[in-house]
């Protein structure tokens, strides 16, 4: 346990700042689950709209310092990409690599 006030309060502000990026880090998750589970149901449309929510979720994510950007942009490339595979799939046409 801390003995100066000041310590105390960085380790309350600290577990403040790790339950909130927590939170931010679990509706990302839960947003790229659900655009996962809508383009494997086959409605494309859904599937980009929730898509979209998610870039939105990772954005601001990368706003707020909660995750680096070039994480937030591998994993807006790797939704496109799902999207284009499940897209080219659909048609019968062969996956990209």
């Amino acid at each position: 346990m801390a003995n100066i006030k000041q310590q105390v309060k960085r380790n309350r502000k600290n577990e403040e700042a790790r339950q909130r990026n927590k939170a931010v880090k679990s509706r990302i998750k839960t947003a790229i689950r659900r655009y996962r589970e809508t383009l494997e149901a086959g409605d494309t449309a859904a599937a980009d709209e929730r898509r979209r929510e998610a870039g939105r979720l990772l954005d601001k994510a990368v706003s707020k310092g909660v995750i680096h950007k070039n994480q937030a942009a591998n994993k807006k490339s790797r939704m496109a990409h799902r999207a284009v595979r499940f897209t080219v799939d659909a048609k019968g046409g062969k996956t990209p690599a």
